[in-house]
């Protein structure tokens, strides 16, 4: 007889929802929702449009929308949003003009709530997917955040990509594995993009959210930025992707200090592989330019710098 995998150690504390994945007083619209990771995956996909993919769904965004939704950092706000445009159930296919139009954070951070109240253990991870690469760019690691969850059949972490979660996506960037078990060489979590940096070889240059010649978020500023994303969503601090704290002095594109890259290079191995959640609670509690504050900068791409206290 086969012996059932052991759950995760830590698994009480990925199963609870965190403030920003909690859907508060609309937990009730979760009813009817599909069990499965991939059926989840399939209802986020239909709940929202990602800021970018205007032209592939033949669609405009509205200025305010392609703004604003995606400064939205907590569900229960995604969902009043998604009620108030459509109030279908959730398992409904929202038509194009309704949906949330967000970024990949929005996407995992969703799936992740659903997968928690199904009683699965999860959590998003921030690192680079090499599936989402442009004519001309075919070694960019392109900046993207995806949610892991436990398998209990396979007794592992499973990657899942809520955002290809569509045929009709995965035929448009060509994509040839199961978006419900992406492989880890497809998508590095920040960690391991920063160890094939500095221990590998990698060019820097190769990482980030656009190629460096399309401007200057790239390279081992931005990647070590990822690492501190990632360490602190595996806390259940799920931030939005331009919230910055405890980065030392210097610009967008501009190299690091020795004393941050060896902050970067301990850390880094904390985050990848078999992840010990001991030692990230630890790290995350202990370091004061790692651990989240409750007050951070957000850097909003559309709607500028300003200063913002997170839920607890």
């Amino acid at each position: 007889m086969t012996a059932t995998p052991a759950p995760p150690p830590a698994s009480a504390f990925y199963v609870a929802q965190s403030p920003f994945s909690d859907p508060g007083d609309l937990v009730s619209r979760y009813a009817g929702l599909p069990a499965d990771p991939a059926g989840l995956a399939r209802v986020v996909r239909d709940l929202m449009i990602h800021r970018g993919e205007g032209e592939l769904f033949g669609h405009t965004h509205p200025t305010d929308r392609l703004h604003n939704d995606a400064e939205t950092r907590y569900v229960d706000d995604i969902l009043r949003i998604l009620v108030d445009r459509d109030d279908a159930p959730l398992g409904r296919r929202r038509a194009t003009g309704d949906r949330f139009v967000g970024v990949c954070r929005d996407f995992a951070l969703l799936h992740c709530s659903f997968l928690r109240h199904m009683g699965v253990p999860a959590r998003i991870r921030s690192g680079f997917a090499d599936y989402f690469r442009k004519d001309g760019s075919d070694d960019f690691h392109v900046d993207h955040v995806v949610t892991e969850y436990w398998d209990d059949k396979r007794g592992a972490w499973l990657l899942a990509d809520a955002q290809l979660a569509d045929p009709a996506i995965t035929g448009n960037w060509h994509v040839d594995f199961d978006p419900m078990d992406v492989p880890r060489d497809r998508f590095l979590v920040a960690g391991e993009a920063w160890r094939a940096i500095r221990e590998g070889g990698a060019d820097h240059r190769a990482f980030g959210l656009h190629p460096p010649q399309e401007g200057p978020f790239w390279g081992e500023r931005f990647v070590a930025g990822n690492v501190r994303l990632d360490l602190a969503a595996l806390n259940k601090v799920e931030t939005l992707l331009w919230d910055v704290w405890g980065e030392d002095d210097g610009e967008p594109g501009q190299p690091l200090s020795d004393a941050a890259r060896e902050l970067y290079d301990r850390v880094s191995p904390v985050v990848c592989g078999e992840v010990s959640h001991e030692e990230a609670r630890r790290l995350f509690a202990e370091d004061d330019t790692l651990r989240t504050p409750d007050t951070v900068t957000c850097f909003a791409p559309f709607n500028g710098e300003s200063l913002v206290t997170l839920r607890r």
